[in-house]
């Protein structure tokens, strides 16, 4: 296996709908939450730790003539149908050979396979083992350019359902002559935090992002819009603002997954983001971004 493990565990327009907030996730998804058992969390900030690196999709970027800098994140649901997962990423033109790959709901061996088959590299920090899927559960972010300063955030506040303890993964990105600091995040649902715990969960990644002068995408499953404004307050530009939902609740899409980002603007192409349904690979769809640097920055 091409993976360095390191401190693995002994065991394993805008819809009407917006202006409601995501508050209104259905009650039944927090009664099942309740039921389930609590998790087991890893807390070292130092692992469990995977890389690994499939060096193929390198050489094909770097022979490709400059383009913005494409920029996808998905929840993958569980890493329940990743062979489902990659055939999206690769059919897909929106989606075909990102820049920058942000994986949420991921086990190792998901994240292993799907880097493979993409030939990417890759990083990834579980951060728990979850209690219904009794898989290791976290965050991933994947790239055919280099990576380095793999990283793992650990974020405060448990779930109030489950215990999970979120974190976040981060790894800074070579594309070309550019350092993009990339960050994959997933945090509690709705239920499971107060707002307040949820801030806080943000200002823990935008402090992390002010210690560096790279460039820096956030991407992923904040389960929430409220986020939108705290990153906009701490200098990033809330690039998916107007996008449809992307997550499906009883019948509503609730906008759920965004793209952040400080020192990168949207491209002049149109469009420069967009969703993409995902079918059966997943409960939420795909969200994509294409960026250029800011000169202003």
């Amino acid at each position: 296996m091409l993976a360095d493990l390191q401190s693995r565990p002994q065991h394993a327009h805008v819809p009407a709908w917006r202006q409601w907030g995501v508050r209104v996730i259905p009650l039944a998804a927090a009664l099942a939450a309740l039921s389930c058992a609590t998790s087991q969390n890893f807390l070292d900030p130092e692992g469990p730790r995977y890389v690994g690196s499939f060096g193929r999709a390198a050489v094909e970027a770097a022979l490709r003539p400059p383009a913005p800098i494409r920029v996808v994140t998905f929840n993958v649901r569980m890493a329940s149908d990743v062979d489902g997962a990659i055939a999206l990423l690769a059919r897909t033109e929106a989606l075909r050979q990102p820049d920058i790959l942000l994986l949420q709901e991921m086990d190792a061996a998901g994240v292993e396979r799907l880097a493979g088959a993409l030939g990417f590299n890759y990083v990834y920090f579980p951060s728990s083992v979850h209690p219904r899927s009794r898989r290791e559960f976290g965050t991933a972010v994947l790239s055919p350019w280099p990576l380095d300063d793999e990283r793992k955030l650990v974020l405060p506040h448990a779930s109030l359902t489950t215990r999970v303890r979120r974190a976040v993964t981060s790894a800074v990105v070579h594309r070309g002559g550019l350092r993009i600091r990339a960050y994959a995040v997933h945090l509690p649902p709705p239920v499971a935090i107060s707002g307040r715990e949820r801030k806080d969960q943000v200002q823990v990644i935008t402090a992390d992002a002010a210690a560096h002068d790279d460039l820096v995408v956030v991407g992923g499953d904040f389960n929430d819009r409220d986020v939108g404004p705290w990153f906009e307050a701490a200098g990033f530009r809330w690039l998916t603002d107007g996008l449809p939902g992307t997550s499906r609740q009883v019948g509503f899409w609730f906008s759920l997954d965004h793209v952040f980002a400080r020192g990168l603007r949207l491209s002049g192409t149109v469009p420069a983001a967009g969703v993409v349904d995902a079918g059966s690979a997943s409960d939420h769809r795909a969200v994509w971004v294409l960026l250029e640097p800011d000169p202003v920055s």
